[in-house]
């Protein structure tokens, strides 16, 4: 009897932790590693945009979560340069309105949807490339490879990334690589000054000229003689 009563105690399911409303920050705080992540999501609101999505709807959303080395490889002041409004977009870039389980990955359409906008006008533009079972995000400034999932629940699911995304309207043209210097061009021989041809041409006649006046000279004098 007390080996049965034993037995039965130790295989009971431990008890489900206090239910609650969906926390992003909570939840990347757990993780670890995501501190200017979260400081970003709560200096624009979008922490508490995305607490609101998915606690009063049944909207489901992809969160692409950079850590903090994402953050400090990025260019000196990258993040202070942008606008407050520029901040926000740079968060909601990060955000796809809908739910994207690691096997969706494989057959979705590009270019994904973000909440910083419509990726149509080729300002936000994200498109995801898969091998195997690698899965690549492309902004057309960088790609990015997704490391592995941090939290899912069936409604909202946040993945690793290894670097920040880095939008094409915000970072394009900053971010683009300065042209390859131009190869030094084979030495060519200087060409003569303009004019010069007209210049030898113009002696060739004179010369000409005077040669024939000479002759005519000579001519003349041999007649006198005779």
């Amino acid at each position: 009897m007390f080996f049965l009563y034993s037995s039965t105690t130790v295989a009971q399911t431990p008890s489900p932790a206090p239910s609650g409303p969906t926390n992003i920050t909570a939840i990347l705080e757990k993780a670890g590693q995501f501190t200017t992540l979260i400081r970003l999501m709560k200096s624009t609101q979008e922490s508490d945009q995305i607490n609101t999505q998915l606690n009063n709807s049944n909207q489901g959303l992809t969160v692409f979560a950079p850590p903090d080395n994402a953050f400090a490889n990025l260019k000196a002041g990258a993040l202070n340069s942008l606008s407050d409004q520029q901040k926000v977009q740079l968060v909601q870039f990060h955000i796809i309105p809908n739910f994207l389980s690691m096997s969706s990955f494989q057959t979705v359409s590009n270019p994904l949807r973000t909440q910083a906008g419509n990726s149509a006008d080729g300002e936000f533009p994200l498109n995801v490339t898969t091998s195997g079972n690698q899965v690549n995000i492309t902004t057309g400034v960088n790609t990015a490879t997704v490391a592995n999932t941090i939290f899912t629940d069936g409604q909202l699911v946040v993945y690793q990334v290894d670097q920040v995304l880095l939008p094409l309207d915000l970072f394009g043209t900053a971010a683009a690589p300065a042209p390859a210097p131009s190869k030094p061009d084979k030495d060519v021989p200087d060409k003569a000054p303009a004019g010069s041809k007209e210049d030898a041409s113009a002696d060739a006649s004179g010369a000409t000229i005077a040669t024939v006046s000479v002759s005519l000279v000579l001519i003349a004098a041999i007649s006198l003689k005779l």
